[in-house]
């Protein structure tokens, strides 16, 4: 494994508020402050709850400057789930699809010029 299992990051992507921080993250490093002003909704406890969601995911990277907190996005286990599960899979679905039409294309009646206006 690499160190993180895919249901963490499966669990992290789960909740909506988690993929609008991860959306807000993908734009720039984000202080924990700033994301809780982000969501006026909640408390700042609970973005930090969600905050320690994604960072046992390993989708975030937390660096400290004093007291302040930057929380950084790490995409690399959300590419990793995504060339695991995503990738896979539509490549398989695109191999049928092409196999499909190259059938579907085999029986298609054929026409000779002209006789289209019959």
């Amino acid at each position: 494994m690499h160190g993180r299992s895919d249901d963490q990051v499966w669990k992290a992507l789960a909740d909506p508020t988690r993929r609008r921080i991860l959306d807000l993250l993908s734009v720039r490093a984000r202080t924990t402050g700033e994301l809780a002003e982000s969501f006026p909704r909640l408390s700042r406890f609970a973005v930090m709850k969600h905050l320690g969601v994604l960072e046992r995911a390993g989708v975030i990277v937390p660096r400290r400057e004093g007291r302040v907190r930057w929380n950084h996005l790490n995409a690399v286990p959300l590419r990793r789930v995504f060339e695991k599960w995503v990738g896979g899979h539509s490549e398989l679905l695109a191999a049928g699809m092409l196999e499909l039409q190259r059938q579907v294309e085999s029986k298609a009646p054929r026409t000779v010029r002209g006789d289209e206006h019959r």
